[in-house]
Parts: structure tokens; sequence; C-alpha cells
């Protein structure tokens, strides 16, 4: 038995770490459908791999990072030819996951992200910090490879980290919280479920295709999936939101239509991270409210079973000893 073990162990090791591969570069040509060009450059939005990778790396450990690294290669394969500056985009794009991993293990990070602290640690440390590295290492390598201009360098960089960031924001809790999904218990949820889908089927679309700059109605389908299903129901509801805006912009259709590539990029990036943080920071505000509330009615039923059986004179629940009362008594 221990030797099959040790046979088993190295074997799923290879498999995990080719399923993360696939899943990156799965992700990359996903996030290459809706693509901006600033300089020259290819920049995406959301760039699901690094959510991919940062979930990777939190569900199956550092180790599986190979996978990241041959994800990267496929992705940067297939856009370009390789060259020396090739790796310096592999050392980014594998860096910076491990720095996110680093740093949210440092802070006692939580995947179940039932937290605000998680949420506030996966924002601001797994997202903004962590993907400056990338954004940083892989700009700096177009300018010293001679592929951009010293002088656009900033103009590559930003929307490069907001890229990073927003894959963190977006695809790491939802692949974080999908082994945890539950289908609804009572029919009546079932049907408020189903009513979220349909509303969000018919705003959203409308809401990223009207020239009205209509994206501010969005917001109540995350407040409400926020208040009634959580973190699965408002980071789903978020994701889809971001995905419909992100292909309006690139198309430049509804609000996005007339206005130049700057604004371009603030509205979406603006637009996308406000969904996301709303997502992320108002459903852990619920979860813990849920948790704390829970909590109390556990400890209050507890608290009842207790005084029922000292009422009834017998032994108190979970085996603690009832004081007996006496001249010798104190």
């Amino acid at each position: 038995m221990v030797a099959r073990q040790d046979f088993r162990t190295p074997a799923v090791y290879v498999l995990q770490t080719l399923a993360v591969a696939a899943c990156y570069y799965a992700g990359g040509r996903l996030g290459l459908l809706y693509e901006l060009r600033v300089d020259g450059s290819v920049v995406s939005p959301i760039w699901p791999p690094t959510g991919i990778a940062v979930a990777s790396l939190l569900l199956l450990g550092p180790r599986v990072w190979p996978g990241i690294t041959l994800g990267a290669l496929l992705v940067i394969a297939h856009l370009t030819s390789l060259g020396p500056a090739s790796l310096g985009l592999l050392f980014a794009h594998t860096a910076a996951p491990l720095c996110a991993y680093w740093l949210l293990r440092r802070a006692g990070f939580r995947t179940d992200l039932g937290r605000l602290r998680d949420c506030l640690t996966l924002v601001f440390l797994g997202g903004f910090a962590a993907m400056l590295v990338s954004s940083t290492i892989a700009a700096g390598m177009l300018v010293v490879s001679g592929d951009l201009p010293a002088g656009s360098f900033r103009s590559v960089w930003l929307p490069w980290w907001v890229g990073d960031a927003m894959g963190v924001l977006l695809i790491t809790p939802a692949l974080l919280v999908l082994p945890r999904v539950r289908s609804p218990a009572h029919w009546s949820r079932w049907k408020e479920a189903v009513g979220l889908a349909v509303v969000a089927g018919v705003v959203v679309p409308f809401a990223t295709q009207s020239t009205g700059s209509l994206l501010f109605s969005v917001y109540p389908l995350l407040i409400w999936a926020a208040l009634r299903f959580e973190l699965p129901g408002s980071i789903l509801c978020a994701l889809f939101a971001s995905v419909l805006a992100t292909a309006a912009a690139t198309e430049r259709e509804g609000p996005f239509a007339y206005v130049s590539d700057t604004q371009i990029m603030i509205n979406l990036h603006a637009f996308n991270g406000a969904a996301a943080l709303t997502a992320l920071l108002l459903s852990a505000v619920i979860t813990e409210q849920h948790n704390t509330r829970r909590s109390v009615e556990l400890a209050c039923q507890e608290l009842v079973e207790v005084l029922e059986h000292l009422t009834a004179g017998e032994p108190a629940p979970h085996g603690r000893p009832q004081r007996e009362e006496g001249p010798g008594a104190r």
C-alpha cells in the first residue's frame, strides 16, 4: 500500500501541474478575445490566467508553479515568437502569483472568504500589491528589448497592472467558492435564484449596450445577489457584468462608443473595479453577520438546554457536573 501511494503521488502532481497549465492557457485564450492595444502592446482589461494561477496556488499549493510557467509559455508562444524578452515575461507571470500566495499566507488568508479581512487581503495584497510585480517586470522587459518606447512605459504598465488585478479580484474568488456552491434547499430560493438570473440576463446586456451610460443600473443586482446569495451569487453576477462591459469596450459599443481610448480604459477599469469590490466586500460583511447570528443562536440553544436540565434536576448536558447544595457547599 505504501509503495502504491508513493507511485501515485508523482502521477497526481504531474496531472495537477498539467491541469493548471491547460487552465492557464485556456484562460489566456479567453482573455485575448477582448483585448486592447496600447502603444502596440496587447493588454487585456481582465486577465483570467492570473486569477487562475492564484487560485491554483491557494487550492493545490505552491508546488504547482511549473504549471503556471508552462501555461504562460504557451500563451506567449501563441502571441509572438519566443525571444530573450519571453524569459522576463515568463518570470513575471510566475512570480506575481507566487508573490500573491506568499502575501496571502503571511496575512492568515482563508480560502472560504468568510471574513471581511480575507476579502480585503485578497483585494489589496493578492490583487493590487502582488500584481505590481508582473506589470513592472513585463513593461520593463518590453522597454529593455526595444519593443516598447521608454516614454510609453506608464501607458502600458497601468493597464497591465489593472488587468492582472481584475483577474485576481474576479476570477480567483469565483474559483475558490465554486467547490462550496450548493443548490438551494427550498423551492422559494430556487425561484429567487432563477428570477435574479433572468433579471441580470436582461438588465446587464441592456446596460452595457445602451449609449445612455446606464452601467450604474447593474449595482442593485450586485446588492441583491450579495444579500440573498452571498459571495457565490454576487461574484458570478459581477463577473457576468464585467465580461459584457469589457466586450462592449473592446468593440466600442454602448457607453464606450464615442469616447477616446483613454476614457475607455478609465471607464471600464472603474466599472470592473467597483463591481468586484462591491461583490466581495458586501458579501463578506453579510457572511460575517450571518455567521455571528448562527453562533449566537447556537449559544442560546445550548444555554436553554442547560437551564432545562437544571430545572428538572437532571445532570447538565455535555458531562457538566451539577452543583450540590448543603451544609458543606460553597
